[in-house]
């Protein structure tokens, strides 16, 4: 049980850690923040439009597409964790396999990028 539990002591000291810090992050900016609200700050923002306009009101519709190539592209990067914590142990065939999907993942941006999905002027 003791080696079980040495295995898991850096995990359990990250955690304290990480939860410490947080802890004191929050505090000082409790304590030390400048309050100085007005109401340009203190008024509702959400995604470049003002609240209060009509719900019906003409936008551009890239603000969609870049947020789900947002989504697409960082879910096919979330692949790469288990991949290359696995690296040592993988074949050859998993190998150019996560090449193969890489290739896709790499042409995939060059289109999007000449066909301007990326731009915002």
């Amino acid at each position: 049980m003791d080696t079980l539990l040495r295995e898991y002591l850096p995990i359990l000291m990250l955690l304290a850690v990480a939860t410490g810090l947080g802890l004191v992050l929050i505090l000082a900016a409790a304590l030390i923040a400048v309050r100085n609200p007005d109401p340009e700050k203190l008024s509702a923002y959400e995604c470049g439009f003002n609240a209060f306009d009509d719900a019906r009101m003409k936008f551009d519709v890239r603000f969609y597409l870049v947020s789900i190539l947002f989504i697409i592209f960082d879910l096919e990067v979330a692949f790469l964790f288990p991949w290359a914590v696995a690296f040592g142990e993988i074949s050859m065939v998993a190998f150019w396999s996560m090449m193969a999907f890489l290739a896709v993942l790499t042409v995939g941006f060059a289109y999007e990028w000449k066909k301007g999905a990326l731009e915002w002027a």
